[in-house]
């Protein structure tokens, strides 16, 4: 085989750094290269390459260097100012890029603060302030009388430009200013005078002038605290970190400035902390605080390391970095920007992964690193052989391919011809299986191994997977994209090298059936007493787009479900009962069908005024003054909120007199008093809620007695009775009792087939008749009449008559029941619930009808049915099967009369 190529060392010997500089001032910015072929050195500022030919101001020096003469910064053109990169190219090898550097140039001199005049007591500390914008600092410099300040432990200068002088001697007076020397002429502040005082007699307490303020400085910076502090005695100060006494003895790397500020040279990450500066004269102590935030400059754990491959392989290049605060990275091939694809992948955050390599794929890689406080560079060379070289040994995490034993060295013989019969046995959304026969060369095939190279459809870039043992015909494809075409081809093996390939095979992946998500945010909120807006979220949906949703909803305690269709993220349901509690889910529909619903919210209609009058208002004269009133609340549903009372009205009958209002709490009752005796009153009852009054029953009349009659007995016996009989009915007649004195409040009629206690009807006390509905033709009646009144009834009268008998045939039969309902009670009983239509509305059974229930199960399908008898309209079935289904129907009996059956009811009793 041909000789291996190696790899050719090229690197950067200096990269350009961080520069401040002035304007006017000359920069240079260095950077120089080595490889065996003297590179190409070009610049770039702020990612686009800079023309130096044509520029008479900047130059490229003989190592590569650029050199700025002059720099150039004014308010609106800083043409220099900005992130410049050195980028070196060896022709037909490759590229490289250098970090990035930063030239900042500091701005015009302008002070934000001056000193101003002050005085200090003898052995304190002064502060004279001279503020100017952070570039500027590192140029200012003090004079004291217009002479230089000499610098020390004891006269400093703060980063910020601040002159601190401790223990103030009287040398220390005079005319101060400071000036910013950046190269032409310096800018002076204005003079402030510093007197100096003898030291003062009484003790003065103790104060900061400067406090230290938190820092971020990068590791190997230098960090200032300031803590200057005043009073008498003088204070001693003492620093500590976390809490722990901080030692600045000695010529460590942390010291005590004069007048006590803290001065740390060589930051390290450890040093970060809370610092606290305490000053104290032993009549008190003062503390202050600072935090000292530290960060580091990304550094490489590992490398990139060089890497020789065959095409179609997969690769990776590793590369760890550290930093604070945590780096970010991005890779670079031949001086330009990787950009994330289906085959070149970041992977484990930091890691180049490039799959199926062409040829073009050759080059140099560069692993850049950056975080706020800096950035670097490191960088490898990726060869790719031709197929009949061997790759030789390399660290093992650079490969991640198939093993390559098949690419020892190549020996002449006769190759294998291409394998047969290539067939896709197995296609899911992400991975296909392959399997195909030996080739013609070589039926046996036992020492032949095989390479299957694949790519997607209209893409150039092949990637192989090598059977694992010598002589499977067979392998599987992993981590390929749904509904996507690929092209298979597979190359046989031997010990003399690869032979022919296969014909290409196109194959497509099955599309991946994803259904929407739940919809996020899902919210419901009442806007009216009959209308709830609901609103969502788009879901995830997979691979379809949403269609459509479905919105479902629900009144609590009901099982049944409504829907509507909406194609936006909101909808308002209308026409909901008043005040009445609703839960509502969504689902999302795609092309491939409804997904996930999302959980139930609930939420009520908001109230309003009932929509129905109270029922059953009654009158109650209770004397000659005042009437009683009884009632029921509004029928359920009607109620449109909680009811919060009952509004009366009422007015005399007699003329049209002005109307009465009354408003009670929600009992259902109220006794009107005050009223006028032997009157004829109407009254009137409406239902309140929060939102208002609903509407009233109809007027019901009552009059008051016309003397206040005795009720501390039972009425007597009705002065007469008489009876009419008809076919089916009887028409009752009576007077009253001939004692007037005592309250009659009504009239109680007993009647039933030879006894009277059968059926009790009650009647007002004024009625004189009534009519007996629903009897027997041709049977014999008892009937009694009994007046009653709060104490109780009175003696009864009796009279019987015998019902006229029918005249036609047998009527035809009676009709079925209806609403046949079953509710399931327990695993073993279902309570069966019906009406009669042949009842009166209030559904009261007068007559000797009864009922017939009957019920069976379908398992097994021959069971028999079993039946039981009852007189009202419900009945309990119990010693049933759990969890089975069973048919329920009702048949009504009377006289010799019977119904058909009702339709049937299903329940199934529970586990």
């Amino acid at each position: 085989g041909s000789l291996v190529r190696t790899f050719t060392p090229f690197y950067f010997l200096v990269e350009p750094m961080d520069i401040l500089s002035v304007r006017g001032a000359s920069v240079i910015m260095n950077c120089s290269a080595s490889c065996e072929t003297p590179p190409k050195i070009e610049w770039k500022k702020d990612g686009t390459f800079l023309n130096l030919v044509s520029d008479d101001r900047r130059q490229l020096l003989p190592d590569g260097s650029l050199l700025i003469h002059s720099v150039v910064h004014s308010k609106h053109n800083k043409p220099d100012e900005g992130y410049y990169q050195c980028v070196a190219t060896v022709e037909s090898l490759g590229t490289i890029v250098s970090r990035t550097a930063k030239l900042t140039v500091a701005g015009l001199p302008r002070f934000t603060s001056q000193p101003e005049s002050s005085s200090v007591c003898q052995g304190s500390s002064a502060i004279l302030n001279c503020e100017v914008n952070a570039d500027l600092a590192p140029f200012v410099r003090w004079e004291q009388d217009r002479q230089p300040v000499p610098l020390d432990e004891r006269l400093w200068k703060l980063p910020t430009g601040a002159l601190i002088i401790s223990n103030a001697t009287e040398v220390d007076a005079g005319l101060y200013r400071c000036l910013i020397d950046s190269g032409g002429t310096p800018k002076y502040s204005e003079e402030a005078e510093l007197k100096v005082l003898p030291a003062p007699e009484e003790p003065q307490s103790l104060q900061f002038l400067r406090q230290p303020s938190s820092l971020s400085r990068v590791a190997g910076q230098s960090a200032v605290f300031p803590c200057v502090a005043t009073g008498f005695p003088p204070p001693y100060v003492r620093w500590t970190r976390n809490e722990e006494e901080l030692s600045t003895e000695g010529s460590g790397r942390f010291l005590l400035l004069g007048g006590g500020s803290l001065a740390i040279s060589d930051v390290t990450e450890e040093d970060a902390g809370t610092y606290a500066c305490l000053a104290e004269n032993g009549n008190e102590t003062i503390e202050a605080q600072a935090e000292l935030t530290v960060q580091v400059p990304p550094e490489f754990l590992k490398r990139p390391a060089n890497i020789y491959a065959h095409e179609s392989m997969d690769i990776i290049f590793e590369c760890e970095v550290t930093g604070k605060p945590t780096p970010t990275v991005k890779w670079v091939k031949n001086g330009d920007m990787v950009i994330p694809s289906d085959y070149f992948k970041l992977v484990k955050e930091h890691n180049l992964q490039v799959l199926g390599l062409v040829k073009s794929d050759e080059g140099f890689y560069q692993c850049i690193a950056e975080n706020d406080v800096g950035n670097a560079q490191a960088g490898a060379q990726l060869i790719i052989l031709d197929l009949d070289v061997a790759i030789p040994t390399l660290p093992p995490t650079s490969l991640t391919s198939a093993t390559n034993d098949h690419l020892a060295p190549a020996t002449t013989g006769p190759l294998p011809s291409a394998p047969r019969d290539v067939v896709a046995t197995l296609v899911s959304t992400r991975f296909i299986r392959l399997t195909w026969r030996t080739p013609v060369s070589d039926p046996q095939g036992d020492n032949l191994t095989y390479s299957i190279f694949y790519t997607k459809e209209g893409i150039n870039r092949e990637r192989v997977e090598n059977t694992s043992r010598a002589g499977e015909t067979q392998v599987t494809i992993q981590n390929l994209m749904p509904e996507t075409v690929y092209v298979f081809r597979v190359v046989a093996q031997n010990k003399h090298g690869p032979g022919e390939s296969s014909v290409p095979l196109k194959v497509a992946t099955q599309p991946e059936v994803q259904l929407p998500g739940p919809a996020p945010n899902i919210r419901a909120s009442a806007s009216s007493p009959t209308s709830v807006t609901v609103t969502w979220e788009t879901p995830l949906s997979g691979n379809g787009e949403i269609q459509n949703y479905k919105l479902y909803y629900m009144e609590k305690g009901q099982d049944t479900e409504q829907d509507v269709d909406v194609a936006g993220l909101s909808y308002t349901i209308s026409g909901l009962k008043k005040y009445t509690e609703y839960s509502f889910r969504v689902v999302a529909y795609n092309k491939h069908g409804p997904g996930v619903s999302t959980q139930d919210v609930a939420v009520r209609t908001l109230s309003d005024v009932p929509s129905a009058p109270p029922q059953n208002l009654t009158l109650e004269v209770r004397n000659s003054k005042s009437i009683m009133l009884h009632w029921q609340p509004p029928p359920a549903g009607t109620h449109s909120g909680q009811i919060t009372g009952y509004k009366i009205r009422y007015r005399k009958v007699s003329r049209k007199s002005d109307v009465t209002e009354s408003i009670g709490g929600t009992q259902l009752f109220q006794l009107i008093e005050g009223l006028e005796r032997g009157t004829e009153y109407s009254f009137r009852v409406a239902a309140l809620t929060v939102n208002g009054t609903g509407p009233a029953t109809d007027w019901v009349s009552a009059e008051t007695f016309e003397s206040d009659l005795d009720e501390t007995r039972v009425p007597e016996v009705p002065s007469s009775l008489h009876v009419r009989p008809l076919v089916t009915s009887i028409v009752v007649s009576w007077t009253p009792p001939e004692n007037q004195n005592i309250v009659v409040r009504g009239y109680a009629i007993g009647y039933g087939i030879g006894s009277p206690h059968a059926q009790t009807i009650k009647v007002d006390y004024k009625q004189r008749y009534y009519t007996i509905e629903n009897l027997d033709p041709s049977s014999h009646y008892v009937i009694t009449l009994k007046a009653f009144n709060n104490v109780g009834e009175g003696i009864p009268l009796y009279e019987s008559a015998v019902t006229r008998p029918h005249s036609v045939p047998d009527p035809s039969p009676m009709m079925p029941p209806v609403g046949v309902q079953a509710s399931i009670l327990s695993h073993d009983t279902i309570r069966i619930t019906w009406a009669d239509n042949s009842l009166p509305k209030n559904q009261k059974i007068t007559d000797a009808r009864y009922y017939t229930v009957r019920w069976k199960t379908n398992i097994p399908a021959n069971t028999k049915y079993k039946t039981a008898n009852a007189t009202t309209l419900s009945y309990l079935v119990t010693g049933l099967k759990s969890n089975t289904l069973y048919e329920f129907s009702v048949m009504v009996t009377k006289g010799r009369r019977s119904s058909t059956w009702s339709m049937t009811a299903h329940g199934t009793t529970f586990e």
